[in-house]
């Protein structure tokens, strides 16, 4: 099928070359990467260093992964118009990572998730992105938004508590006691950031509402702390070596540099070491980071799709994230994958290609060289203001609202379900049961479709009168081990004091293992009491079943036709 072959092609940059190669790349369509590259590069800076903060390591290693990540799966990644960096998904399962096992583990982690990734590539699974039921998107991401709120609720109120535990509940809790100690000058820098936030997109404008909210939240947070204000900036929490042995604040204005991530530090400072026993603990981790790259990715490529007409490769986009999160955390990058809101504002911008990527990435890397010093004035209120509008934005409040109202039972049980464990728990249990649940209420439905009819005396079937001791069903629905059970049982019941049984399944389009496990346990009842059985107008899939199952007429017992009206006079003449 030509309209999903997306959904099963494998390429290395496959988007690169349908799009610069395949199709013909003018010096009209590199301007437009330039200038769409350049607009999204200045909204990453600040969204990057606030991401990795919130993933609990220092503001430039988000700088590192959007340069480094950015650009490789630019280059090798099926998707068009992506822009790839550290994303808000990804810090509900990043801040307990870097907590126990440091910057160290968690670029080990991430390693260890491409070459997942690239495995899930191989095997083609990009196309699974279908399977994932909305309810359960939407109440992951729902789940991750409150978690992030919570997380940024100490820099925006500016409390003097020490780190957050580890579970939901306990953080909360921590907060509440620690209100008492807000700071009423980083209280004002938040509130004036988030109030820009809010106003600035009524007035239309194309630059995006958090560059001038952290540009007056700044200036705010320097003129405040000029009037003897304490108010935490990037640079008085962030420290960094300089070649001299002394200690740079804020974030290093120098290139990322080549380092085996094993040997970065731990939560206690010391290099973490490879072995065995470390792979097994992070694994779980890394497996977790992969899915949700994958999710968040492929999602994000479909979004793109909607957007421009294009279609993206979903296993070469899966390779290019896989790739890109094996290669930048040797340069210190933490997880990478398509961001949503980046790769839209890409597409706004007017992109053409996954150039506007690369650009994308020069510039945080220009950003990084020659704006450290300024950065370093960056107010920590204002960068949570920033993160809880991401979070927001990412709950998509609006849809989920949608879904609680007009959503079918079935679909709100699994939205609270996953939203609940995010929040609760973490995402992987979350995806775990809501995928599972979701499949099971499924199934339920589809079983409750399968319907039974006794059609004996109905002439829109029969058009004589059948005798008194001839039963005729007709079975509507798959019969599959959900439903067939309870189909065959109640056969089994109205079949008793009947001669003969005809099975009308001309509406059965599945039989499965468990259909012809149940069928046969009818067959066997129905020996006992010396009943026939008769079935008519098998469909193809069942036909096949019973083939395979070396299922035979049975002289005296079972019988098989291809059409009802045939079943019914050539056994009523026999």
């Amino acid at each position: 099928m030509p309209h999903r072959a997306h959904l099963f092609s494998l390429t290395l940059g496959h988007a690169l070359y349908h799009s610069c190669i395949k199709n013909g790349y003018r010096l009209k369509n590199l301007k437009q990467d330039i200038l769409a590259g350049i607009s999204v590069g200045i909204i990453a800076i600040p969204l990057a260093m606030a991401l990795a903060i919130a993933s609990g390591v220092p503001p430039q290693y988000g700088l590192y992964t959007a340069i480094v990540a950015g650009f490789i799966i630019a280059l090798t990644g099926g998707s068009r118009y992506s822009i790839s960096g550290p994303t808000a998904a990804f810090v509900v399962l990043l801040y307990p990572i870097a907590q126990e096992f440091g910057l160290a583990g968690l670029l080990m982690a991430t390693v260890m998730s491409g070459v997942i990734l690239v495995m899930m590539s191989l095997l083609k699974l990009g196309r699974l992105i279908q399977y994932i039921p909305e309810p359960v998107t939407l109440g992951f991401t729902g789940g991750i938004g409150v978690v992030i709120a919570v997380l940024q609720l100490k820099d925006f109120f500016g409390l003097s508590s020490a780190s957050l535990p580890e579970h939901f509940a306990d953080k909360v809790h921590t907060l509440i006691l620690a209100m008492p100690s807000a700071d009423g000058p980083s209280t004002v820098v938040a509130l004036v950031t988030l109030l820009v936030m809010l106003i600035w997109p009524k007035l239309k404008t194309q630059i995006p509402s958090h560059l001038p909210a952290i540009i007056v939240g700044s200036l705010l947070a320097l003129l405040l702390n000029n009037y003897g204000a304490e108010i935490e900036t990037i640079g008085t929490r962030f420290h960094y070596t300089l070649a001299d042995g002394g200690m740079g604040m804020g974030i290093p204005p120098f290139l990322p540099t080549f380092e085996l991530p094993w040997l970065q530090n731990s939560a206690d400072g010391s290099p973490l070491g490879m072995s065995w026993g470390m792979l097994q603990a992070l694994l779980p981790s890394a497996f977790a980071i992969a899915m949700l790259g994958a999710i968040e990715s492929l999602l994000c490529a479909v979004v793109l799709d909607g957007m421009t007409g294009k279609r993206h490769s979903a296993n070469s986009e899966l390779l290019g994230q896989g790739i890109g999160n094996i290669i930048a955390p040797f340069f210190g990058g933490i997880p990478a994958t398509a961001a949503i809101a980046r790769s839209a504002a890409n597409v706004k911008a007017g992109a053409y290609s996954p150039i506007s990527g690369i650009i994308h990435s020069l510039v945080l890397l220009l950003g990084l060289l020659s704006l450290a010093n300024i950065l370093a004035y960056l107010p920590m209120p204002a960068m949570a203001s920033l993160l809880l509008v991401v979070a927001w934005n990412m709950s998509e409040a609006p849809k989920a609202l949608h879904l609680l109202k007009s959503a079918p039972r079935s679909d709100i049980i699994v939205f609270l379900t996953c939203f609940s464990l995010t929040v609760i728990f973490d995402m992987v249990i979350a995806i775990t049961v809501g995928i599972v649940l979701a499949a099971l209420l499924f199934m339920k439905e589809i079983a409750e479709m399968t319907r039974l009819y006794d059609i004996s005396q109905n002439r829109r079937y029969i058009d004589k009168p059948v005798a008194d001791h001839w039963l005729v069903l007709k079975i509507n629905g798959p019969l599959f081990f959900a439903a067939a059970d309870a189909i065959f049982s109640e056969i089994t019941l109205l079949a008793k004091h009947k001669r003969t049984v005809v099975l009308y399944m001309d509406g059965v389009s599945i039989l499965d293992a468990g259909g012809l496990a149940a069928l046969n346990r009818l067959i066997g009842k129905l020996k006992l009491t010396g009943t026939h059985l008769v079935i008519a107008d098998l469909q193809f899939q069942p036909i096949r079943t019973l083939a395979r199952a070396k299922v035979q007429p049975i002289e005296g017992l079972l019988y098989f036709y291809p059409t009802l009206r045939e079943a019914l006079g050539t056994h009523i003449n026999e």
